[in-house]
């Protein structure tokens, strides 16, 4: 599991350990694993992904790995992108070397258009990951809503933080969003030979406007807010804007909101015609936003009863 100290590497440990896999946890700093309230029973092993030394040390410390995750992005730290190619290409040759039967790769949709930064650089990781020869399923997601996630976040301190909140044409596109318990059910069927190697856009089904995730989450908040319909502001003005009147990180914020004048609505549900839906079905938008709101940091990732509640080890910006 490399991410394992992420918002969604460290919930997905627990889904794993709960179901009853031998998971081993890596980070460069092990003391930032022990952090986290997980069981013994998670191994702990020291991995940098950008080097080739220490992906194979790390796989030789881990013993036979069936599956490997790879659930790490630098996103708002300058150059991402090449960052992250370069450790996509370094840790899945590692993976090959050592007998890996299967990686997982949670990215963003590919749309058939001209992409933002920010997702052509979730494109090119995916396809790095599969030029080695392991078989790899590649989740795609858009809008994860859970507390601590930084689309869920972004939505919230919006609403929150602004009385009257703009709203540039391209919010009204569509978007496909998904709870974050439903990406952890998702990611874990992928580590299963019932699910083909490939990718796979992974949604609720609803097909909201980012407009309409807004206004949802202030209506579920008892939030009066108004709503100011504008042009087709450059994403760019936006983002610089933005990112000074919410606490996310200011680089984080802009390169997601670049992002959001692409096309975010899945055009492919054949998961769902492999992988049965989650016990109850999956969790609607305003279900997962009210999830969302009911926990405050008040538990670690172990003892939270909802990977949708905001837990003690999640961002700081989060609170």
């Amino acid at each position: 599991m490399t991410g394992a100290t992420g918002y969604i590497g460290s919930r997905l440990v627990v889904q794993l350990l709960r179901a009853g896999g031998k998971v081993v946890a890596t980070a460069r700093d092990l003391d930032k694993l022990r952090r986290f309230d997980w069981p013994d029973e998670v191994t702990e092993v020291s991995l940098d992904v950008a080097d080739a030394d220490s992906c194979r040390r790390a796989f030789e410390d881990a013993g036979p790995v069936d599956v490997a995750y790879f659930l790490v992005h630098s996103l708002g730290e300058g150059d991402f992108a090449a960052q992250d190619l370069d450790s996509a290409r370094t840790f899945a040759a590692a993976a090959q070397e050592a007998g890996v039967r299967r990686l997982v790769y949670l990215g963003g949709f590919v749309p058939d258009e001209q992409l933002s930064e920010h997702l052509e650089s979730r494109a090119d990781v995916g396809s790095a990951l599969s030029e080695v020869g392991v078989d790899l399923v590649w989740l795609r997601a858009a809008v994860i809503l859970g507390g601590g996630s930084t689309s869920y976040e972004l939505i919230r301190h919006v609403a929150e933080r602004l009385p009257v909140v703009p709203l540039p044409s391209w919010m009204n596109r569509t978007v496909s969003p998904i709870a974050v318990s439903d990406v952890l059910y998702y990611l874990q069927a992928a580590a299963t030979p019932a699910l083909p190697p490939g990718a796979y856009d992974i949604s609720n089904g609803e097909e909201p406007t980012y407009a309409q995730l807004i206004k949802a989450y202030a209506a579920g908040a008892g939030l009066r807010r108004a709503w100011l319909p504008l042009p087709s502001v450059p994403a760019g003005l936006v983002a610089a804007v933005a990112s000074r009147l919410i606490p996310l990180p200011r680089e984080l914020t802009a390169d997601l909101l670049m992002s959001l004048p692409n096309s975010m609505k899945s055009t492919d549900d054949r998961i769902r015609t492999i992988v049965a839906d989650p016990p109850g079905g999956l969790t609607i938008s305003t279900e997962a936003m009210h999830r969302a709101r009911a926990r405050t940091r008040t538990a670690g990732v172990w003892s939270s009863e909802d990977p949708l509640h905001r837990v003690c080890t999640d961002a700081d910006w989060s609170r």
